[in-house]
């Protein structure tokens, strides 16, 4: 395949190199200046293309390395959007009970405007280093408005939500075509709100929130159609649902049953990254939505655990999907990112390495390449 999704994908995110951590650190107190911090973000960048590539990938991102998490910096680069840092309903869940919370709720203030590029020059490095195609991933707006609702959006900044929408899209749209000018093939669009819908739990704290769940997943296919409006012909678009990843934790559960036919069906993008890492995710019978001509990414390998997953296993799964969905439609990637927050999964970059050389393997063996 010459063009994204590869038959051997991964999600975007990489965990960060402890030299990288020390150094935001220290950054943060003032210790060094922030541009020995970028010198030393640019040097692990590199480095990170590098392993992508070592490990056979022919999509290669920055591993997010300039950001703390994968939403807030990106989101709070508009103006009117700001982070209250106080705790939504929603928690972490991991292995052996544990839990957890994180404080990143954002707010929009003001009106949402782009007054400059966000993270244009992000990629631009990365396309400087990339030998492979170079993949920009960006978060979804409507996961801003899915914790929380109407009441996230100011109503003297916008009475009217239908503005509200408009100026997202006019933002989105001024980052995709700067990113596009920047030689930018391959953007994921990173959405939590579609796969968090299929959790019981979630779609009761959405109702309370005064949202209606059974609307949200063909409203926000829409909503997302709008970001990517007008995009070049030669962009592929992909769009990653993902159940939460915060050092090995999980926010939802439940297969994509309830949302499958609004998402598959509604929304305008070249293919979907989707978790079918474990029994949280459900089976595979709602790819029997997805319309000819679209890939769907099935995500079957773990990021949140060490332990590697075997070829035979992954190839089983793989032939279990291909009895919802033709074999020539899908690929195979981890089921999310490795580092979502700056903190990381609690794997090691051996691990890493080895499961995206386990996915570049597999799918040379199901299809013949990478």
């Amino acid at each position: 395949m010459t063009k994204g999704p590869f038959r051997a994908d991964h999600v975007g995110s990489l965990l960060r190199p402890e030299e990288l951590k020390r150094a935001r650190l220290e950054a943060q107190k003032g210790a060094i200046s922030r541009e020995k911090l970028r010198e030393i973000e640019d040097r692990c960048i590199a480095d990170a293309a590098r392993l992508q590539e070592s490990a056979g990938m022919n999509s290669i991102t920055d591993g997010e390395f300039r950001r703390a998490m994968w939403h807030t910096d990106f989101l709070l680069g508009f103006d009117g959007v700001e982070a209250t840092h106080s705790q939504y309903a929603a928690k972490f869940h991991g292995q052996g009970g544990a839990t957890a919370e994180t404080r990143s709720m954002l707010v929009v203030k003001d009106k949402f405007k782009r007054a400059k590029p966000i993270m244009v020059d992000h990629f631009k490095y990365l396309k400087s280093v990339a030998k492979k195609t170079p993949k920009f991933c960006m978060p979804a707006a409507t996961y801003l408005h899915m914790r929380g609702g109407r009441k996230v959006v100011d109503e003297k900044a916008y009475p009217d939500m239908a503005e509200f929408w408009a100026d997202v899209a006019t933002g989105y749209r001024a980052e995709i075509a700067d990113l596009a000018a920047a030689g930018a093939t391959y953007i994921q669009i990173d959405d939590v709100s579609f796969a968090n819908l299929c959790d019981k739990d979630i779609r009761k704290q959405v109702a309370n929130d005064g949202e209606d769940p059974e609307k949200l997943p063909e409203f926000y296919g829409k909503i997302i159609n709008t970001l990517i409006a007008g995009r070049p012909a030669d962009m592929t678009v992909t769009l990653h649902t993902c159940r939460g990843n915060h050092e090995s934790m999980w926010m939802a559960s439940g297969g994509y049953d309830l949302v499958a036919e609004a998402v598959f069906n509604t929304i305008d993008v070249d293919g979907f990254f989707l978790e079918f890492d474990d029994e949280r995710s459900g089976g595979f019978a709602p790819l029997r939505y997805v319309p000819k001509g679209k890939k769907v990414v099935l995500g079957l390998v773990s990021s949140k655990v060490a332990e590697l997953e075997s070829k035979d296993t992954l190839k089983r799964r793989i032939d279990e999907a291909a009895k919802f969905l033709p074999l020539e439609q899908l690929c195979l990637s981890p089921q999310c990112g490795f580092a979502s927050t700056a903190g990381g999964n609690k794997i090691t970059e051996d691990i890493e390495k080895r499961k995206l050389a386990l996915i570049v393997e597999t799918a040379a063996e199901v299809w013949g390449a990478a």
